[in-house]
């Protein structure tokens, strides 16, 4: 493989690179809106089913785990908005995610002793 040839590889694995990059921040601000609107209606589907006594732990939770799938599209949003740091924000976005799936895979388990 000559000089061009690798150049020419390198800027393909870069624009790959940069097209996946850009792919994260689409899903995780897509993924993340819908998200807030699941935490939305379950809320109110506790307040009209017979979880009374896990109601007000559960409504408090999700309504923080809405506020922070909230942060997670703002910010996977700048991220696509902004083309220098894209990476770091792009962590910072999936980071703050992924703690907002922990905190509802926490509401599950209680939703699930609860029923137990």
């Amino acid at each position: 493989m000559n000089k061009s040839e690798e150049n020419i590889n390198t800027d393909i694995d870069n624009s790959e690179k940069l097209e996946l990059e850009e792919n994260i921040s689409i899903h995780i601000f897509s993924v993340s809106a819908a998200m807030v609107g699941v935490c939305m209606t379950v809320i109110g589907i506790f307040q009209i089913g017979d979880l009374k006594i896990l109601a007000s732990i559960t409504d408090n939770v999700l309504a923080n785990d809405a506020i922070i799938f909230l942060g997670s599209c703002a910010v996977s949003y700048i991220a696509l908005r902004s083309p220098s740091r894209r990476h770091l924000i792009e962590k910072v976005a999936d980071t703050i995610f992924l703690c907002g799936l922990l905190l509802m895979a926490i509401v599950c388990i209680l939703v699930a002793y609860e029923l137990l």
